[in-house]
């Protein structure tokens, strides 16, 4: 792929990203929060996924997604993500595994709705970094 490919897959993935946000809020009117958590899970991933592509770069898995985005955003002078980001995006996969995979985890309903601020936050973040590059 080239760069006008790469930035084609990543605003690809900011809309998706966005599909994603959009379903977390509805499950949770709906009061299903934990695949509420599912959702907001991805729509970070594929914010992430949009920022490597950004970079020109593609990965398989979620880890592999995080630990990219934390060489490459959170461990240089980049003044768009912070550590305290990367904590949070943490947190929030654990949360996932919890909601997908622990079949006694208890949803925390307050912690849902923060990690959906979160993700709102985060979107903003990833779409003005993505406009930003493109004009660059």
């Amino acid at each position: 792929m080239d760069e006008k490919d790469f930035k084609a897959l990543a605003n690809v993935r900011l809309d998706r990203a966005k599909e994603l946000y959009v379903e977390a809020r509805e499950l949770v009117k709906m009061d299903s929060y934990k695949s509420a958590n599912n959702r907001a899970f991805y729509a970070i991933e594929k914010c992430i996924k949009a920022l490597l592509a950004m970079r020109q770069m593609d990965v398989e898995t979620h880890n592999g997604a995080v630990s990219q985005f934390n060489l490459l955003f959170i461990h240089t002078e980049n003044p768009s993500f912070t550590k305290e980001d990367y904590q949070k995006i943490a947190k929030a996969d654990r949360i996932r595994n919890a909601s997908d995979y622990d079949d006694f985890y208890v949803v925390n309903k307050e912690e849902t709705r923060n990690l959906l601020q979160f993700v709102e936050e985060f979107l903003g973040k990833t779409e003005k970094y993505v406009k930003e590059s493109e004009s660059n």
